[in-house]
């Protein structure tokens, strides 16, 4: 089981909050440390000092770490043109020394869009640029070096593109696709997909999709096992009781509830439940969202008392 960390750093953090929290995130020895991708707080939090802009912020992370694997859950589409986003990715993905992992979505957050002077179309335009965005990106990346990358679709148009800079990883950084649309999502799942990613939803949510996409990996002929299967849940993690409550409490949550919508008590606790989504889903990946930044003893914790008993 694959341990990842990921952040919500338009909460509330700085770019030195973030390196703190990926420096401890790969000294405690996790897989990943991944970020969000919004520009506007939600909920209560103050969201100070304001947003940072995700691939900015893994371009830093990549020179400033050595081992763990960077990336997002996840872009949003409405954000940038996939040109450009290609050879933001890509670079990053030299910076790393091949390290970068790609989440793209839709985008969705109205409010965020509002206040940067984003535009978010309706929900069948933005599946629609999305899909034409994940041709264009993964196709730049695969073009073979020399040759020309052209595409004319109904929102995107390249023609003769040098398809540079290539990504350090061949043929391209993994890409991780997510979401609970019954019909589309798996679609360009099986057909882009390495990882398919559920946040934030119960046992027997994610294996209904999760079997979606199988199914339609299996009708363009692709064979699921190639598709890895992770969620993301919430994390609060602790020594005893006290512990667990007072970390829930900091990210204004109800210990009773995360017990039973993400992953709160005490190490034995969390390694049960753990096995419970394996056994349950064929999960082999988990992102633990961690939302109070500056408990770097909470991420240490699990990977000391959680991770061992995962093998």
């Amino acid at each position: 089981m694959d341990l990842r960390i990921f952040t919500e750093p338009q909460q509330g953090a700085s770019y030195d909050d973030l390196l703190r929290v990926a420096r401890t995130t790969e000294a405690a020895g996790y897989d990943a440390f991944f970020r969000s991708d919004h520009y506007l707080k939600m909920g209560s939090a103050d969201g100070l000092p304001g947003p940072t802009d995700a691939w900015i912020t893994l371009a830093g992370l990549a020179r400033e770490t050595e081992r763990v694997r960077l990336g997002t859950l996840v872009t949003a589409a409405t954000f940038r043109h996939p040109g450009p986003l290609a050879i933001s990715v890509a670079q990053v993905d030299q910076m790393s020394g091949g390290r970068v992992e790609f989440g793209i979505g839709t985008g969705w957050y109205d409010d965020e869009h509002t206040a940067y002077g984003l535009t978010l179309p309706p929900l069948k335009e933005r599946f629609d640029r999305y899909a034409e965005q994940l041709a264009v990106i993964t196709g730049l990346w695969k073009t073979p070096a020399g040759e020309t990358f052209s595409y004319s679709g109904d929102y995107y148009t390249l023609a003769d593109s040098p398809a540079l800079p290539k990504p350090a990883q061949s043929p391209a950084p993994p890409v991780i696709i997510g979401g609970g649309g019954k019909k589309r999502t798996p679609a360009l799942a099986a057909q882009y997909a390495d990882e398919f990613n559920l946040p934030f939803v119960d046992a027997e949510t994610a294996l209904a999709q999760f079997e979606r996409v199988d199914a339609a990996a299996k009708a363009i002929g692709r064979d699921p096992k190639e598709i890895l299967r992770s969620v993301a849940l919430v994390l609060a993690a602790g020594r005893d009781e006290a512990e667990v409550a007072r970390r829930a409490a900091a990210i204004g949550r109800e210990t009773d509830e995360l017990r039973a919508n993400g992953l709160a008590g005490t190490a034995a606790e969390i390694v049960d439940r753990i096995g419970q989504w394996r056994e349950k889903t064929g999960i082999t990946r988990l992102y633990l969202q961690v939302l109070d930044l500056s408990d770097l003893d909470h991420i240490e914790f699990v990977a000391s008392e959680v991770a061992p008993q995962l093998d």
